[in-house]
């Protein structure tokens, strides 16, 4: 996994724009080895803790959706860069109280890893008159610092999600061990691609997408079948906070 420090800061759109031809360039040849088809990878850019100036060049430099971790501050942005066309996906664990927020301004949910999290979520949703996508956390590391489902528990909770007509269901997602040793990574996301596998011969997960994968180990992800990465450092350059801070505290 590369050092934080190998991540220059981007603060012109050229920065970004070569980052995320770079991180682009990485997405295909990670295809190409694993035969999979060109284009097969939705790159999900991470904008948490990245202040909106900074986001403006980014959309400049042509994204269109952006993933944050935390509520409170994916909102504050949705609001402050309402005169922009892009999109908000929420990465980060919900509080059952967040759910009108989400419910208001979200495009995609992708940690969704309990039933009154889903329920909340629903009825937000219904009032609105919206539906959301969603992914199902899981978590494959086994980490009691984690969030997520416990891979047994993975089939049983997407059988429960019919009953929340609101949310769609588009696949699974998972944050796999943090560490840079890549045999220990892979077996994280084999894991949740053997879990979708399972769940899509019982037809209960909708199209089956993976979301897995963040600067440090999105190659493995894609070879693993990825067809989400969220990726943070590598295109917005290093954060002063570390990963951990955005997981329980036990982490």
């Amino acid at each position: 996994m590369s050092h934080p420090t190998a991540y220059p800061q981007a603060r012109t759109v050229a920065d970004f724009t070569h980052n995320l031809r770079e991180v682009g360039e990485r997405i295909e040849a990670a295809l190409q080895r694993a035969g999979r088809e060109p284009g097969d990878v939705r790159l999900l850019p991470v904008s948490k803790t990245v202040d909106e100036d900074r986001l403006r060049l980014a959309a400049a430099a042509g994204r269109t959706m952006f993933g944050e971790n935390k509520v409170q501050e994916a909102k504050r942005k949705w609001r402050n860069l309402s005169d922009l066309d892009v999109q908000w996906s929420v990465i980060g664990h919900l509080q059952t109280n967040k759910a009108k927020d989400v419910a208001e301004f979200a495009a995609e949910f992708q940690a969704l890893d309990n039933a009154r999290a889903a329920q909340a979520l629903d009825r937000r949703l219904q009032t609105l008159g919206r539906s959301l996508d969603v992914f199902v956390q899981v978590n494959t590391s086994g980490e009691d610092s984690k969030y997520g489902l416990a891979p047994d528990d993975v089939i049983g909770f997407l059988r429960t999600l019919p009953n929340c007509s609101a949310l769609r269901v588009r696949g699974l997602m998972t944050i796999a061990v943090l560490s840079s040793d890549v045999e220990r990574i892979r077996p994280c996301f084999a894991l949740l691609r053997k879990l979708r596998d399972h769940a899509r011969e019982l037809d209960v997960v909708g199209r089956g997408e993976l979301s897995m994968g963040m600067s440090g180990d999105y190659e493995v992800a894609i070879e693993e079948g990825a067809t989400c990465v969220r990726v943070g450092q590598a295109i917005f350059g290093a954060r002063a906070t570390p990963d951990s801070h955005y997981w329980p505290a036990s982490q």
